[in-house]
C-alpha cells in the first residue's frame, strides 16, 4: 500500500502595485491558492491570521516597508450598538434579510453597477463586467452565502453583502448597496444586521476585512464596538484610533520567507514545522 503526506500550500507574493489606501506607497500581497477538499480548515486557520478571501484565492497584505493594513473583526460578546447605530437600525426597520446560495443574478448586477458608479468609478472594479461579477460571486470553494436586503414597502433590492461562513464566525468578503440611499448609513446597516446573524447562530466574531490607520476609506470601522486587531500576530482589543502608526518603518517587517515559516496551517503547526 502506499501512502502520501498531505501537501501543505504554496504561498506566493504578487509584485509591487500602487496602495489602494494609503497615496504614494506600493503593496504586494502574499496569497495562495484555496482549493481541494481542506479548501475550509484552510479558510477557517488563516482567517484566524488576517488573510481575506477573493474567489478561490487567500491573500494577506506583505509589504517590505509598511504594516499599516490590520484585519479587523467584531468580538460580538463585547458589541453594544452606539447611539447613532441603533438610529441606523430603526431607519432601516422596513428591509427583510433574504439569504441565498452564492449564486449572481441581474438584479444584484445592477445594483453593483449604480454602487461602483457612485462610490469607486476610478476603482479596480470599475469595469467589471457581468462575467467577472458572477466569476465574485459563485467561485468559491467553501461555505457561502449571498445575504440581500429587500425593501418590504418597494420590493426593491437595496443592498447585497457576500459573506463567508466560518467556524468562529461570519467573514464579509464584499457589500454593496444603493447609492441614493445615502442617509439610510446602508453599509453601518449590513454590519449591524452580521453581528445579529453571528449572534443567532452563536458565532463569537465577524470579520470586516483590513482596517488601515490613516485611510479615510476605512475610518468607518473604528465606529464599532467590540472591535478587535490583528498585530504583531496576535488578536488585541482596538486601542484609541489615533495611537495606531501609519507611518513608514523599513525594519519592522519580518522577511517574506520568515512570515510565510510562521504561518500556522489546520494541523496546528506552523509551515516552519510542516517542512522541517
Amino acid at each position: 500500500m502506499r501512502h502520501t503526506l498531505p501537501i501543505a500550500p504554496q504561498f506566493y507574493v504578487t509584485a509591487p502595485q500602487p496602495c489602494p489606501y494609503l497615496p504614494g506607497r506600493m503593496e504586494r500581497k502574499l496569497f495562495t491558492a484555496l482549493q481541494g477538499d481542506g479548501a475550509q480548515k484552510l479558510n477557517d486557520t488563516l482567517s484566524k491570521q488576517g488573510f481575506r478571501r477573493s474567489q478561490n484565492v487567500l491573500y494577506r497584505p506583505a509589504c517590505a516597508e509598511c504594516n499599516a493594513c490590520l484585519s479587523a473583526r467584531i468580538n460580538v460578546a463585547d458589541f453594544s450598538p452606539s447611539r447613532s447605530q441603533r438610529k441606523t437600525l430603526k431607519r432601516n426597520k422596513t428591509l427583510e434579510r433574504r439569504s441565498t446560495s452564492p449564486w449572481a443574478t441581474e438584479e444584484q448586477y445592477d445594483l453593483f453597477r449604480r454602487y461602483l458608479a457612485d462610490r469607486h468609478a476610478d476603482g479596480g472594479m470599475a469595469d467589471m463586467d457581468t462575467f467577472e461579477f458572477a466569476a465574485m460571486v459563485e467561485e468559491t470553494p467553501i461555505r457561502t452565502r449571498v445575504v440581500e436586503y429587500v425593501d418590504t414597502d418597494s420590493g426593491d433590492l437595496v443592498a447585497v453583502c457576500l459573506t463567508d461562513v466560518l467556524d468562529d464566525g461570519v467573514s464579509m468578503v464584499y457589500s454593496f448597496y444603493e447609492p441614493d440611499r445615502a442617509t439610510a448609513s446602508l453599509g453601518t446597516y449590513i454590519i449591524l444586521d452580521h453581528i445579529e446573524i453571528a449572534r443567532q447562530n452563536s458565532l463569537p466574531h465577524v470579520y470586516l476585512g483590513y482596517w488601515v490607520p490613516g485611510s479615510s476609506k476605512m475610518g468607518y470601522k473604528a465606529a464599532f464596538s467590540g472591535l478587535e486587531l490583528h498585530v504583531n500576530g496576535a488578536w488585541e482589543k482596538m486601542r484609541a484610533p489615533e495611537t495606531y502608526d501609519a507611518q513608514l518603518h523599513p525594519l519592522s517587517n519580518d522577511p517574506i520567507s520568515e512570515q510565510v515559516a510562521n504561518i500556522s496551517l489546520p494541523d496546528g503547526r506552523p509551515l516552519r514545522a510542516r517542512r522541517g
